[in-house]
């Protein structure tokens, strides 16, 4: 299992030393969420400090937009050079076209899933992703419970990735921890992000090390 901690979760007073203590401690890439206020009812960070991660980080950024006018925000954060930006299926109207957008860009494309979103909206995308990222939790806010049925949704989506492009990788973001990465494991999932999880475990290494079953 990749790993991809969640900065959302991370002391922002302190972000360049957390940055750093993930990619010590052995995680794949750095999850950065960015929200806009509109999307979700939360606002995050913008590219001044998505720079800053950049610069800290030892590890490839995991981008999430969780935006409206995502075709802004690609542009915003695209010189920042991560190795996805992923976007919600429900905000975009041509989706094609912006995965066509960041793969220009020299970036990986991904879409996000919100939990009531079937994986048949993205089914005619697939050969055109490299990751398809589900949500575990409503998006917005940090700490939230997982929801069992993504596990049931992880399989089905696993069934349309291996017909239609089986190097496209599922992550999963939401009250990811030791005790569901198991089961996340056996329905498919190639990438798990994990917040709370990682930065309020006494020891990042071993929260990280914990997730890579």
């Amino acid at each position: 299992m990749l790993v991809a901690p969640s900065i959302l979760s991370a002391d922002f007073g302190h972000l360049a030393r957390d940055v750093k203590a993930i990619c010590d401690g052995g995680c794949d890439f750095v999850h950065v969420d960015v929200m806009d206020g509109h999307f979700v009812p939360n606002l995050t960070i913008g590219p001044v400090v998505v720079e800053a991660v950049a610069e800290a980080a030892t590890k490839p950024l995991d981008v999430h937009l969780m935006v409206e006018n995502n075709t802004f925000f690609v542009d915003l954060f695209a010189p920042q050079m991560p190795e996805f930006i992923s976007f919600h299926i429900e905000e975009e109207k041509h989706p094609h076209r912006l995965i066509q957008k960041i793969r220009g860009l020299g970036i990986r494309p991904a879409i996000v899933l919100n939990p009531h979103s079937r994986p048949e909206s993205v089914e005619y995308l697939l050969e055109d992703l490299d990751m398809v990222l589900l949500m575990s939790v409503n998006p917005g806010f940090g700490g939230q419970k997982f929801i069992p049925n993504v596990l049931q949704k992880a399989q089905r989506m696993k069934e349309l990735i291996e017909r239609r492009n089986p190097k496209c990788l599922i992550e999963v973001d939401g009250g990811v921890n030791d005790r569901n990465v198991h089961d996340l494991k056996a329905a498919g999932v190639d990438v798990v992000v994990a917040g709370s999880y990682v930065f309020k475990h006494e020891n990042i290494r071993r929260a990280i090390e914990s997730l890579k079953v």
